[in-house]
């Protein structure tokens, strides 16, 4: 991966009270967490709750009606050579169309006091080694956000921050997003991870800060948020009836479930395989069947958002939408995922200009 090792212990971020009003509309509202080193934290929550805002404020491009957020104990503002502390990606396609990947990052090292050897290590790092010649507006978005990560990593800063790093990635490029980050948490960073690839998530983050409509939901490690879920047990059986009687004698209520194919069976909640083996065990009951399934991060994190959805889709409209569109959609533009926008440029930042 390259020399990346100035993160130290001691790099942290911390969210006080945030709060962000825009008008009437109050997105984010009284925030409040530390991002502690030496892991990766995922930073989830439905669309329209808060994240991006929430990121923008804790590099300082946007200010916060009321708290403070500071890397490091000091707010961006305050940072000396912000860019040796704190690195970004929010928006991997901020960058001028013309410029190439190499000429980018020697723009942003200058202009920040890098030196310029970096900038050919952080391109390894991320594999864009032969295409550093190449004009950033001909990129893929995947090759866009290996390119926006080498951005954040070119101060060697100790606390990291990644806007949904995985859009645009194949298989291959999430797996190796996933190790990168990991391997940049075991160097001691800070590292802040927002997703809505919740599976990919589980596999990434080591904690979860989670909210909705601005306001905190959890935080806590990934292990501890999806220990309270719900457990459900399928059991088969031959003698189907009798074990459910036997089931409600033990005050254990049992669903019966439609045969898949397998026969039928029953599903319980909130049991665990263990009881409901006894149960059988002692009643004489042969089984075919005894599984447990536990709630994924997905399956949790929906459960505990659905009151904070900004945004619901109207879901009988997706089988006229698949009529209209079977291949999911118009085909790729060109090698590199087509021309650049046609749209005027915003004004850069070292994180990826405009409004969110």
């Amino acid at each position: 991966m390259g020399a990346l090792c100035s993160g130290t212990l001691t790099s942290m971020i911390s969210v006080q009270g945030l709060t962000k009003v825009y008008g009437k509309n109050q997105v984010v509202s009284n925030l409040t967490f530390d991002v502690k080193p030496g892991v990766v934290t995922g930073f989830l929550g439905p669309n329209g709750a808060g994240k991006s805002t929430t990121m923008r404020m804790i590099l300082g491009l946007d200010r916060p009606t009321s708290g403070v957020a500071t890397i490091n104990g000091a707010t961006y503002q305050k940072l000396k050579n912000p860019l040796t502390q704190v690195g970004a990606l929010l928006d991997a396609k901020w960058v001028h169309p013309n410029r190439s990947a190499r000429s980018h990052l020697r723009w942003m090292a200058a202009a920040n006091g890098i030196p310029a050897h970096r900038v050919d290590q952080v391109l390894s790092d991320v594999g864009l080694t032969e295409v550093a010649g190449k004009k950033a507006g001909g990129f893929s978005l995947g090759m866009s956000q290996r390119l926006g990560i080498a951005g954040a990593l070119l101060g060697d800063p100790g606390v990291l921050l990644f806007d949904e790093p995985v859009n645009g990635l194949d298989p291959e490029g999430i797996v190796w997003i996933r190790k990168f980050m990991r391997a940049l948490a075991d160097q001691g960073r800070t590292v802040l991870v927002s997703s809505h690839l919740l599976t990919e998530m589980s596999l990434t983050a080591e904690h979860l800060i989670v909210i909705g409509r601005g306001q905190l939901i959890a935080n806590s490690s990934v292990k501890d948020f999806t220990s309270n879920a719900q457990v459900t047990v399928r059991v088969r059986s031959p003698r189907l009836g009798e074990l459910q009687s036997a089931l409600a004698s033990a005050g254990l209520r049992s669903v019966p479930l439609p045969d898949d194919g397998a026969g039928p069976a029953l599903s319980l909640e909130d049991v665990t395989t263990d009881q409901v083996g006894d149960i059988a065990a002692a009643n004489g009951i042969g089984l075919h069947e005894l599984s447990g399934k536990t709630a994924s991060l997905e399956e949790v994190f929906m459960s505990m958002t659905a009151g904070a959805v900004e945004y619901h889709g109207d879901s009988s409209m997706a089988y006229s939408a698949q009529q209209q569109a079977p291949y999911g959609g118009p085909p790729p533009q060109g090698q590199y995922g087509g021309p650049p926008p046609s749209q005027s440029p915003q004004q850069p930042n070292q994180f990826g200009g405009g409004q969110a």
